[in-house]
């Protein structure tokens, strides 16, 4: 999922209408099918964790968890000074009861509850090893996150947004393997958020060796997209990509030299560069080089080349 401008989640399946889960006051509200919603579950940003646990009981005594197949985590409770892992010790615990559970979106909190670099996680690998079968997990803030390499059989997308992803995270990714991981994205952020993952940590990433079916690469929102471009244009995983996103970040002409001079990208469906810093002689060299063979290319969002200091889209 992506919200450059961090906005809250819409529905995670692309079809489902979101359901907050009802209050105890709110008895009478008529609720859908099970598998019809994706139901969302979070408290006012000033809420506490025992409401947001109330309102995690209320889901799964009132709903027939079982039939479930999309679920979004909002506020946990005062998300910019707690942690996550309540949240995550509750999804974990009752992981047997949500069965048809296939998307996550962890964090769906919005700037006016807590700016994205303000979100405090945790570690979220217990909700790839508690759901063998989920297919999609979208995560929202990088302070406090934590994702150990693990293996997951039936992961299609993951999705990380932050304004600074450490790189432990990174590693973990880079770390693991996803046999049907078909798209991967990545917002890096800023050192000053804690974004200090450096090209070496996406070595795995970058290789794909443990990527067989990746199709879609994000490795976006970065300080460093210069030297992410350059790494990407002689990457292995490339070669099966059908979409590469290396927008909202620093590009300059650095990178978008090392793009052209790099291996092929003229097998790409899509390249997205928006929220860039190129020159406008290097815009049109690569719309150039890529409009020949139908690649569709964004650059819009062109920032000033010859700015001192360079912003990402997302930081704070």
């Amino acid at each position: 999922m992506t919200y450059a401008d961090d906005s809250p989640a819409q529905s995670p399946s692309g079809r489902l209408p979101i359901v907050e889960v009802p209050g105890s006051d709110e008895e009478t509200r008529e609720l859908p099918a099970p598998e019809a919603a994706t139901w969302r579950i979070g408290v006012d940003w000033d809420g506490d964790a025992r409401k947001f646990e109330e309102l995690f009981l209320r889901f799964v005594g009132k709903v027939d968890t079982t039939k479930v197949t999309a679920l979004v985590i909002g506020n946990w409770g005062s998300a910019y000074e707690r942690d996550s892992s309540e949240a995550v010790r509750l999804l974990t615990e009752h992981a047997e009861r949500l069965p048809a559970l296939r998307t996550l979106y962890f964090g769906d909190i919005s700037s006016e509850e807590a700016e994205i670099s303000w979100i405090q996680q945790s570690d979220v690998t217990p909700l790839l090893t508690a759901f063998p079968r989920l297919e999609h997990l979208d995560v929202r803030g990088g302070s406090g996150l934590v994702l150990r390499p693990v293996r997951h059989e039936n992961l299609r997308g993951l999705s990380i947004e932050s304004g600074g992803l450490p790189a432990g995270v990174v590693r973990g990714i880079s770390e693991s393997t996803f046999p049907a991981l078909e798209r991967l994205e990545l917002w890096l952020g800023v050192s000053e958020y804690g974004g200090d993952a450096t090209v070496a940590d996406m070595e795995g990433i970058l290789s794909g060796e443990r990527l067989p079916a990746l199709r879609h690469l994000g490795l976006q929102d970065s300080e460093i997209q210069d030297e992410i471009a350059a790494a990407v244009a002689s990457a292995p995983v490339v070669a099966r990509l059908e979409t590469l996103a290396l927008s909202m970040g620093a590009l300059g002409d650095e990178g978008a030299e090392a793009l052209l001079s790099g291996q092929p990208l003229t097998h790409l469906k899509r390249l997205d560069l928006h929220h860039h810093y190129l020159t406008d002689p290097m815009a049109d060299r690569v719309r150039a080089a890529f409009a020949a063979f139908g690649v569709e290319v964004d650059l819009s969002d062109q920032e000033e080349p010859d700015d001192e200091w360079r912003y990402v889209a997302v930081a704070e």
